[in-house]
C-alpha cells in the first residue's frame, strides 16, 4: 500500500520546507562525469524540483511524479518545464532517454518493485544509457511517515542491477551521518540477439 504523504497540500507544503537545503549536487557532479551535457534525462520522482532545476542547466531534462501536488508545483514554479505523471515502478512513457536520474525515490519500493523498475529503465533508455540513483544505506526497511523505506547495501543493489546494468560505481556518501547513503551508477547492458 503506497503512504500518502506526498499526496496532500500540506505534507507536500511541509516537505518542501523541510528539504529547501537538501539537495543532489555533488551526487549531480558524478553524474556529469559519465553523461554528456545536452543529453536526453529522465528524473525519477522530482518533488519540490531542487535537483531538477540543477539538472535542467547542464540537461534536456524531463521531470515526474506521482503526486499531483508536486505536479502542480513544479509546473507552477517551471513554466517551461515538462513533467510527466509516472509511477517509479511501471515508468510509462513512450519516451527514451540517455540517462535516468533519482534521488532517494527508489528506496520507496519493494525488492520486487525495484527489479521491475529497474527492467523498465532499461527499457525506456538508449543504448549505453546510464542511470544514476541514491538510497539510503542499511538493512531492513520501515515505515515512515506512513512511507515505505526500504535499505540497501552495495551487495543488495549489485545484484538487483546486474542483468541490466553494468555497474560503473557504486559509492557511500554522507547526507546526515556518515555513510548513511549509497549512490550507484551504471551503464545499461545492450543485448544483441543473433539472427
Amino acid at each position: 500500500m503506497k503512504g500518502e504523504y506526498y499526496k496532500t497540500k500540506e505534507s507536500v507544503k511541509e516537505y518542501i520546507k523541510l528539504a529547501k537545503d537538501v539537495n543532489g549536487s555533488k551526487l549531480i557532479e558524478r553524474l556529469e562525469e559519465v553523461l554528456p551535457h545536452n543529453s536526453d534525462l529522465l528524473e525519477i520522482g522530482s518533488g519540490p524540483g531542487t535537483d531538477w532545476n540543477i539538472l535542467n542547466k547542464s540537461y534536456n531534462v524531463v521531470g515526474s511524479d506521482n503526486s499531483t501536488e508536486f505536479l502542480n508545483h513544479l509546473t507552477l514554479e517551471n513554466p517551461d518545464g515538462e513533467f510527466l505523471d509516472l509511477d517509479a515502478i511501471t515508468l510509462r512513457t513512450d519516451k527514451k532517454f540517455d540517462g535516468i536520474y533519482s534521488n532517494k525515490v527508489l528506496h520507496h519500493l519493494k525488492d520486487n518493485e525495484l527489479i521491475d523498475s529497474i527492467k523498465r529503465q532499461s527499457e525506456i533508455l538508449n543504448p549505453d544509457g546510464i542511470m544514476c540513483h541514491s538510497f539510503w544505506k542499511g538493512k531492513g526497511s520501515e515505515i515512515f511517515k506512513g512511507l515505505f523505506v526500504n535499505y540497501h547495501n552495495e551487495t543488495s543493489l549489485n545484484e538487483k542491477f546486474k542483468g541490466f546494468f553494468k555497474i560503473i560505481s557504486i559509492e557511500s556518501y554522507k547526507e546526515f551521518e556518515n555513510d548513511d547513503s549509497l549512490l550507484v551508477i551504471g551503464k545499461k547492458i545492450t543485448h544483441y540477439n543473433n539472427v
